[in-house]
């Protein structure tokens, strides 16, 4: 299953896989390597210095005690940090599964494979923001 350059499915195609949340969409590669991040050309520490994002993102591995095991490439785009870190989590979990089926209930339970489905609600006519309404004026 594992071949020296890439992961991939029973097909033979490398392990690709799409993560979203709120406007932000992830596509990301798993390849074996040793635990590095090339996140749209960047390291993890680059392109989140925050490191609780950094924590979030690798919490599948955390999870499955595989660290070290899988290089992840991705390709960020749309949303804003928090978002994208969600994505990038989604992504990498759903990568998982493909490369290890036996690995789903684990990452389940941890609630890695729920796509959040929070978005922004839309403005409507009457009122500032989606639920602001203007001032009322008694007299």
């Amino acid at each position: 299953m594992t071949s020296a350059l890439t992961v991939t499915d029973a097909d033979g195609r490398p392990i690709q896989t799409v993560g979203r949340r709120k406007e932000a969409i992830v596509r990301v590669r798993l390849l074996p390597g040793t635990g590095q991040f090339r996140l749209n050309g960047r390291t993890i520490e680059d392109y989140f210095p925050n490191k609780v994002h950094q924590q979030l993102i690798r919490e599948p591995f955390v999870i499955l005690e595989k660290n070290e095991q899988y290089d992840v490439v991705g390709i960020l785009h749309g949303g804003g940090v928090s978002g994208q870190a969600g994505a990038l989590r989604l992504a990498i979990a759903r990568a998982l599964i493909e490369v290890e089926p036996d690995d789903r209930p684990a990452l389940k339970k941890a609630g890695f494979l729920t796509r959040d489905p929070r978005v922004t609600e839309r403005k409507k006519y009457g009122l500032k923001k989606a639920r602001k309404a203007p001032q009322y004026s008694k007299r």
